[in-house]
């Protein structure tokens, strides 16, 4: 009998001149590496469209049941990880690779979810290993912001994003990957801590 917590880690798809994204990227290394024993990861794709990024992560809260899932995106122009607490409702901007841009996320839902996992904290463990990394409050108003607001819904607060550089050595899935781990990073207590809220919560 497998015991074993399901962990989903999603990166986006193909967009603009990133022919393969490097959220990706991150985000299929991080199933390899896997999470530690206690976890079974999932790895999924999201393309750059809002209808299919709401289908795809509706679905998956549906059918995998995760404890938690981790959702990666880029950060044109940024040099640090931006761990994102907060995902909005509405507001958004720019459109899709369909030429879509919604109204909002959840018709009738509150303007904001957060986290249960305290990203604040997490942002300061991750400095101990001399990586550059800040805490935010805002993850945009495009699809990353779209993604994390319809799986905090879903999965009742129980998820996290994170923003890597769209290009240098923060970008590299071998630089992310042992701060992620909670097997060996000093995210491990964080970690534990997401799942012990989440159990209590399943």
């Amino acid at each position: 009998m497998n015991d074993r917590d399901t962990v989903v880690v999603t990166g986006f798809g193909p967009f603009k001149e990133f022919l393969v994204n490097p959220s990706w990227k991150a985000a299929q290394a991080l199933k390899e590496a896997g999470l530690g024993e206690k976890f079974e990861v999932h790895s999924m794709e999201v393309p750059v469209s809002y209808v299919k990024t709401q289908q795809i992560i509706t679905e998956l809260w549906q059918s995998l049941k995760p404890k938690f899932a981790v959702h990666l995106g880029i950060a044109r122009g940024s040099r640090v990880l931006l761990l994102e607490q907060s995902g909005r409702n509405r507001g958004f901007k720019d459109r899709d690779v369909c030429g879509f841009c919604p109204q909002s996320c959840m018709e009738g839902g509150p303007e904001k979810l957060h986290s249960i996992i305290n990203m604040r904290a997490v942002s300061k463990h991750i400095k101990d290993t001399e990586m550059d990394v800040l805490p935010s409050a805002d993850a945009g108003r495009f699809l990353c912001d779209f993604a994390y607001y319809c799986s905090l819904h879903h999965g009742h607060q129980r998820a996290a994003f994170i923003h890597i550089p769209s290009s240098g050595c923060l970008a590299s899935a071998d630089r992310l990957v042992p701060v992620l781990r909670p097997s060996s990073s000093p995210c491990s207590n964080n970690w534990r801590t997401a799942r012990s809220k989440t159990t209590s919560a399943a």
